[in-house]
């Protein structure tokens, strides 16, 4: 998360790269034959911190000059050709269901419910979404508002989304090699301005699901639901299991609204034309499931 600084995003150098080049310590990243066509996105949470502007709505349906932000997000995910998304909802959920089914978006929609929203955290949304979940696919959180172009690189399975820190940003970093193969997390630590901060942006193969699915099991059977999935990340690298490409977001080209001041520092970036080339017109849903 970021702090409540309202700071004007600056233009990124390239990503620095911290660690040194490992020769087997961490496998080398999976590259999958297809790309990735289905997208898990946790929308369960209050927004707590976006009050007044969640009183009445959901977080992911808060607007960025007059743009939801699931709606710029469906956007982005229906341009790179993704065919299914599962929704984990709680507050609010009904105006999400009702977002869907006033709007066509070429997808197929899952909803996953998580009564607990109040008292869990992300660990806990996502575990409830394996019932919905065996194939490869995109992890997002709904308070990302981004370019239609930033998803490119992250189509195949196993990427990690990251972005060079800001005086504003806090939240999970990341270590990589001259590989760009992410070497280690950083759970909760003070940000350092090399850092490389993760945008809440991942890709899995199913066979990296498959081993995060087990270790969320045993958190949340521990009674860790008040956990950040980053954790578990942060395990299955530190144990040599699994390995995650780096993928270039420049601060410029995403927005965390997870504050009021978040939401005013997105509404004065999002005016230039690579920003609202994207919104053509939603029309009304054809297809949802588990309605």
């Amino acid at each position: 998360m970021r702090s409540t600084t309202p700071r004007r995003p600056r233009h990124d150098a390239p990503l620095t790269l911290l660690g040194p080049e490992t020769t087997g310590s961490i496998p080398p990243v999976e590259h999958a034959a297809t790309t990735v066509t289905t997208a898990v996105v946790l929308a369960a949470g209050c927004g707590s911190r976006l009050r007044p502007a969640t009183d009445a709505v959901p977080k992911c349906l808060s607007e960025v000059n007059g743009v939801p932000i699931l709606e710029q997000q469906v956007r982005c995910l229906r341009h790179w050709g993704f065919q299914r998304v599962v929704m984990v909802v709680g507050h609010f959920e009904r105006q999400i269901r009702d977002f869907f089914d006033r709007t066509a978006t070429g997808l197929t929609i899952a909803y996953v419910v998580n009564t607990r929203y109040r008292t869990t955290n992300n660990i806990y949304s996502l575990w409830l979404a394996q019932e919905e979940i065996s194939e490869p696919f995109l992890l997002l959180e709904c308070d990302l508002f981004f370019k239609e172009s930033s998803l490119r690189d992250m189509l195949e399975p196993n990427k990690v989304a990251v972005s060079r820190v800001q005086p504003w940003m806090n939240g999970t970093t990341v270590d990589i090699d001259v590989n760009r193969r992410v070497t280690g997390f950083r759970v909760g630590h003070h940000t350092r301005s090399f850092d490389l901060k993760t945008v809440n942006i991942y890709s899995f193969s199913a066979a990296t699901w498959e081993d995060m699915r087990r270790r969320l099991e045993q958190r949340i059977r521990a009674g860790n639901v008040d956990d950040y999935y980053e954790v578990v990340l942060s395990e299955m690298v530190s144990d040599g299991d699994r390995s995650f490409g780096a993928v270039d977001f420049p601060a410029r080209d995403w927005h965390e609204i997870d504050t009021l001041d978040d939401l005013h520092v997105a509404e004065r970036a999002v005016t230039t034309p690579e920003w609202t080339m994207s919104r053509r017109p939603l029309q009304r849903a054809v297809a949802a499931s588990n309605r």
